[in-house]
């Protein structure tokens, strides 16, 4: 059996015990070994809502269930069969994370790894404590791995290739200290949605799933969104009523109410139905708890203005208007070849 599959079984195996903790059920183990480390796991999901008050049990699960769903042997085959995958010069590939939502550099992690690579993490302080722990199941189940993944807080040193997520702002200090070497480095993106007021009730309610998830902190969480002159909001509203008891959450009622008083104070026009408030505004990046919007005037003069603007976007939610749109209720399941910023990271893994 090549590496290659050893390395698939692996990941299968990894997702195999990812899906243990989507349920309430408690597993039966088959040895010592497995009940150790399902505890161990459990114990850092703890350690990662207690540290970082946005990761609640909720936006953990959601995030386990992607991965267990996606961490499939048909899954995994369907992703590589589009790439011609000799055993590769193993070299050291750096990866400096976001921490946004839980688990957020999973998939360049796992990326570099499933081609042969080698890998250097470094994690956002606000998601440090789920990888390491899956890192240390995975050489459990596949000692040829051992060795080839390595966590740092320190300065980062010889690698010699990087993948770099973070905003506008650390993407320029990215530049300078990478540039010399074959790099992806990942700006702010967000994602919109592009309604034309003949949205069923349906697919306003599952818009909601794209706005709320994760509190809107990921790049797939829609920001902004694109109305017909004279859009009647009632309709939106009543969609996404749903997902009211997300004001109960301390951290984001604190950011509608501060957000809001500083609207309010500059005498911003807002709509708002006591959870979600909504800003006209030619900005993508929309604060906590607000969501921008932004009349057009013509579908095409539209689809022009967002070809312009691709490199600010991530997703485009729609209903038949776009050739790469996103289904409602769907940007924040994305398949293992639906890339961040649109960059082939195996094509550009293979290349190095």
């Amino acid at each position: 059996m090549s590496d290659i599959h050893n390395r698939i079984d692996a990941f299968v195996k990894l997702g195999a015990f990812i899906a243990q903790f989507t349920s309430n059920k408690k597993p039966e183990f088959n040895n010592d070994k497995e009940a150790d480390f399902y505890d161990g796991f459990k114990h850092q999901l703890k350690l990662a809502q207690e540290h970082n008050t946005w990761f609640t049990n909720n936006n953990i699960q959601f995030a386990l269930q992607n991965w267990a769903d996606a961490l499939t042997e048909s899954n995994l085959k369907k992703w590589l069969s589009a790439y011609l995958i000799d055993e590769v010069t193993p070299k050291k590939v750096a990866i400096i994370m976001a921490g946004n939502i839980p688990l957020v550099g999973f998939h360049d992690f796992l990326s570099v790894l499933i081609i042969g690579h080698e890998v250097l993490v470094k994690q956002s302080s606000n998601d440090k404590h789920l990888l390491p722990y899956l890192a240390k199941y995975l050489e459990s189940i596949e000692p040829s791995f051992k060795g080839k993944i390595t966590f740092t807080e320190e300065r980062m040193e010889g690698f010699e290739a990087v993948i770099a997520t973070g905003s506008d702002n650390t993407s320029r200090y990215f530049e300078y200290y990478f540039g010399s070497k074959p790099n992806i480095i990942r700006k702010n993106r967000n994602s919109v949605a592009v309604l034309t007021g003949k949205e069923t009730k349906e697919q306003l309610e599952a818009l909601g799933k794209d706005i709320f998830t994760y509190y809107g902190l990921g790049c797939r969480s829609v920001s902004k969104l694109f109305v017909p002159n004279g859009y009647n909001f009632d309709d939106f509203f009543k969609g996404i009523f749903p997902y009211g008891d997300i004001i109960h959450q301390n951290k984001y009622a604190n950011n509608y109410d501060y957000n809001k008083a500083v609207y309010l104070m500059s005498l911003f026009k807002l709509l708002e139905n006591g959870f979600l408030m909504l800003k006209e505004d030619k900005s993508y990046a929309s604060p906590i708890a607000t969501v921008f919007y932004e009349k057009y005037d013509d579908m095409d003069s539209l689809k022009e203005r967002l070809t312009t603007d691709e490199d600010k976007i991530q997703c485009i939610v729609a209903d038949n208007l776009f050739d790469n749109e996103v289904v409602f209720g769907q940007t924040q399941h994305p398949n293992l070849w639906d890339y961040a910023d649109g960059v082939d990271t195996i094509k550009f893994l293979l290349k190095l």
